[in-house]
């Protein structure tokens, strides 16, 4: 719960680190945008000055090759100059119009550029009046061609003169926004480096962040496995102790039950010698010859004989026995177990799944007793399927250093805790013909040869009993 915690406070950091990453980035990109946008406004209004100087430049340098087109004419008589003076004074007032859309934001320009056209015009309409001059005098140069060129050339003074303003205003504008376009253009150099810095900044930031967390989220899993792996340990030894703990439980009602037993046979036993000693000393002596009577005396001795047999049968089922041992492996005994058990198999529906281990080793065992213990416990399975479809038997054996398990384990009713805990009581059964002293018998069988035996069920899903056996005494030398 701590790790899951600290965990989702690093990543609520996280979020917030890189909320504030996006937002600044953001920022200045907004401002980087910004800068940008004036940067190119400043860009094209010192584009805007150049190409208003440029353009009063050639408008005055096309009014000086009508002039010169105009004279030409004069001094050569050749009329080629004159297409000079056609072309220049077109584009001379084409050049004003784009001079005039300009300058249109600004009045003072404006004001100057209408003196400027009243100029241009005056000067404009002399040179039809220079060219009749002229051609009327025979292309001769008069008095009154002389003033007009000369009246031309104090009007062209002053259209240079206002150009000459124009270009100074233009420049002094181009001046500023020169210099606010360098300002424009340190701040964006300083927002680009400080958003390169920024970015940098972020991917630092993301990178130690990344770390750390990950540093922490694999400490984290350490943690948590390492958690696991002691949790898995206690549950473990939790189980291997409960185990324990119900083989010792086990072994101790085994014994509490092999006392008793001793006891009512002791107890038990005189007193049913006497009884069927009088019993006949009463038939033989004193009622010979009743019938009724000698009926009665042999259903006394009959019911003692039965009470004598049940203690028989206990003390038989409590009390060690000398074995006959010989060495077999387990896989074998098992198998010669389930041909004894065929005809009991034949008559249902189970099916048989045998998962032996090949590297078994041979046991030292009373071979018969053990196929009655296992058998005993195969036949209560295939009772606890109850022929129904779907049955099956589970038999599987295991290696465990020098110990070999077998489980036999089937899918029927199963038992509940209760029935769990008493499966090897003398006399319980769940059997209506059933003695209750089959699986006590089986266990005596088990723990005579210092085998171990426990029962696992769930009520509905079905039972397993696992036995534990020695190697052969052979075996654990030659592997020694």
């Amino acid at each position: 719960m701590l790790i899951t915690l600290k965990r989702t406070k690093g990543d609520i950091r996280i979020r917030r680190g890189y909320g504030i990453a996006f937002f600044l980035l953001l920022f200045g990109y907004f401002v980087t945008f910004y800068a940008n946008r004036q940067l190119l406004n400043q860009s094209a209004k010192v584009e805007h000055s150049y190409k208003v100087i440029t353009n009063l430049e050639i408008m005055l340098s096309k009014l000086k090759d009508a002039e010169t087109g105009i004279r030409g004419y004069i001094i050569t008589k050749n009329e080629d100059f004159l297409s000079t003076y056609y072309g220049s004074t077109a584009s001379a007032d084409s050049l004003y119009q784009v001079i005039n859309q300009l300058t249109a934001d600004n009045q003072e320009q404006q004001d100057s550029l209408i003196s400027l056209k009243s100029k241009i015009d005056k000067r404009i309409s002399l040179f039809p009046a220079t060219i009749n001059i002229f051609n009327k005098n025979n292309t001769e140069i008069s008095d009154s061609l002389i003033n007009i060129m000369s009246g031309g050339k104090v009007q062209m003074d002053e259209i240079r003169f206002i150009v000459s303003n124009l270009q100074i205003a233009e420049n002094k504008l181009l001046v500023l926004r020169n210099t606010k376009l360098d300002k424009t253009f340190s701040s964006v150099k300083v927002i680009t480096i400080i958003s390169v810095l920024l970015a940098l900044l972020l991917i630092l930031f993301g990178f130690i962040t990344y770390q750390e967390e990950n540093k922490a989220r694999k400490k984290g899993v350490s943690e948590i496995d390492d958690y696991q792996q002691q949790l898995k340990k206690q549950i473990d030894e939790l189980s291997k102790a409960n185990t324990e703990l119900m083989q010792l439980r086990s072994h101790e009602k085994f014994a509490v039950t092999g006392r008793i037993a001793r006891t009512i046979a002791h107890e038990v036993r005189n007193p049913l010698t006497n009884i069927n000693l009088a019993a006949d000393q009463l038939k033989t002596e004193i009622f010979p010859d009743d019938e009724n009577a000698s009926s009665l005396f042999d259903m006394i001795t009959r019911n003692s004989n039965r009470i004598n047999q049940l203690i028989a049968d206990l003390l038989n089922s409590t009390k060690f026995s000398e074995l006959t041992y010989t060495k077999i492996s387990v896989n074998d005994l098992l198998d010669e177990t389930l041909k004894d058990a065929t005809d009991r198999i034949s008559l249902t529906h189970v099916q048989i799944i045998k998962n032996y281990t090949s590297s078994i080793c041979d046991v030292s065992v009373d071979k018969e007793r053990l196929k009655v213990a296992f058998l005993n416990i195969i036949i209560n399975a295939l009772e606890a399927m109850g022929n129904k479809k779907d049955s099956v038997l589970t038999i599987n054996t295991k290696v465990e250093g020098d110990l070999r398990l077998i489980k036999i384990s089937d899918n029927g009713y199963g038992m509940d805790e209760e029935a769990l805990s008493r499966v090897f009581e003398p006399y319980f059964t769940s059997k209506p013909k059933g003695n209750g002293l089959g699986l006590t018998n089986t266990q005596k069988v088990i723990l005579n040869h210092k085998g171990e035996i426990y029962a696992e069920s769930v009520k509905g899903k079905g039972t397993s009993f696992i036995i534990t056996l020695h190697c052969a005494p052979e075996y654990i030398q030659e592997k020694g």
